[in-house]
């Protein structure tokens, strides 16, 4: 199917109030143009450098979410630039993005992400380690938590959907808790293979590239 044809499928599979981010990354100009031209205007980028370039680029009204693992010595790169960074997911961070966003004046909003499936080979903070994070996050004046982001391990539906609903269950019991810089109003999780699982669990973001666009073309990443 087309990009057009791929959009109006998954609009017609979620509900009006779920957010699409359409994850961009490896993915043309052209290509991201036409999502634009759609109506679209949230879109995904895993890698900070090939972020700035698109931003350069494409219209100015585009709201950029970095999804990808954020690097400390990339942070000052992002500032006034990033609508929403996903991935934050430890405490040297959380630093780095306070002092960056401090300089500015700005605000960094952002989501913690969980690593709920244990998994060593992705990033997100382990839920009991959350804690001494938001700890941290509440001394803040230049940080603010706007939700949860997770991204689950590959599984069939019975899998997929306990995951997604241990990460409801811990934005529930945060949501419960009055904070000074944390408030549960994005739960971003969901991806082309899971999103409809993320929605019957509560995810009001779901993040969609290969949906979109099609297969990538792994020749064009880094």
């Amino acid at each position: 199917m087309s990009i057009l044809k791929n959009i109006n499928k998954i609009l017609g599979e979620i509900p009006e109030e779920i957010k699409l981010v359409a994850v961009s990354k490896t993915r043309s100009i052209e290509e991201i143009k036409e999502v634009y031209d759609f109506g679209i205007r949230d879109f995904g980028e895993n890698k900070v450098q090939e972020m700035i370039l698109k931003e350069e680029k494409l219209n100015k009204d585009i709201k950029w979410h970095l999804i990808g693992h954020l690097q400390r010595n990339k942070v000052k790169y992002i500032v006034g630039k990033v609508y929403l960074i996903h991935s934050l997911d430890n405490i040297n961070l959380l630093r780095e993005i306070e002092k960056e966003y401090k300089k500015q004046n700005l605000t960094a909003n952002s989501l913690i992400e969980i690593n709920i499936g244990r998994e060593e080979s992705k990033t997100g903070i382990l839920a009991e380690n959350l804690d001494e994070l938001i700890f941290e996050i509440e001394k803040c004046e230049n940080v603010k938590i706007l939700g949860l982001m997770a991204i689950i391990p590959r599984g069939d539906e019975i899998a997929c959907l306990n995951y997604f609903k241990k990460v409801k269950e811990l934005y529930d019991r945060l949501s419960k808790i009055k904070y000074k810089n944390i408030s549960m109003k994005i739960l971003s999780m969901g991806m082309t293979s899971d999103y409809k699982y993320a929605v019957r669990e509560g995810s009001n973001m779901v993040r969609i590239g290969e949906g979109i666009f099609g297969k990538r073309n792994y020749n064009r990443e880094g």
